[in-house]
């Protein structure tokens, strides 16, 4: 994963057959489906057509506090929070500006983050779950 992460920070990535010809360039073989749960893993997105790692590494403790469930559906991500919090939380959330986010709305206890993509929005969950996991 490390040679991905390497590639991808470092390379104009647009495509994941790119990404598969760059990895096997460096001397290690990878089939299409590990190289996409590896992608995955890492919380690589596309950005303005070409792959990114988003510059995130920790939440904002706000989130982290009113966050109690995350969910997907198609493109749109849903955090499930603390009841009277989820706009602070929100307001958290957007100044991250998070690749791939087209949108934000939030409720009394819940917001929905709207993903470019249903890819985008699978890996978005993926690396929040993971932030959050780290956190507690």
């Amino acid at each position: 994963m490390q040679a991905i992460k390497n590639i991808i920070e470092t390379e104009n990535i647009t495509t994941q057959q790119q990404l598969k010809k760059a990895v096997t360039d460096k001397g290690f073989a990878v089939t299409q489906a590990t190289l996409s749960r590896d992608m995955t893993a890492l919380g690589i997105i596309k950005r303005n057509g070409r792959y990114i790692i988003p510059p995130i590494k920790t939440i904002p403790p706000l989130i982290g506090e009113s966050v109690r469930e995350i969910d997907r559906a198609m493109n749109t991500v849903v955090f499930k929070c603390r009841a009277g919090t989820a706009n602070a939380a929100c307001a958290a959330f957007d100044s991250l500006d998070m690749p791939g986010v087209v949108g934000t709305i939030a409720g009394d206890d819940t917001i929905f983050i709207l993903m470019r993509t249903p890819k985008d929005a699978a890996a978005f969950e993926k690396l929040m779950r993971g932030l959050m996991e780290a956190e507690k």
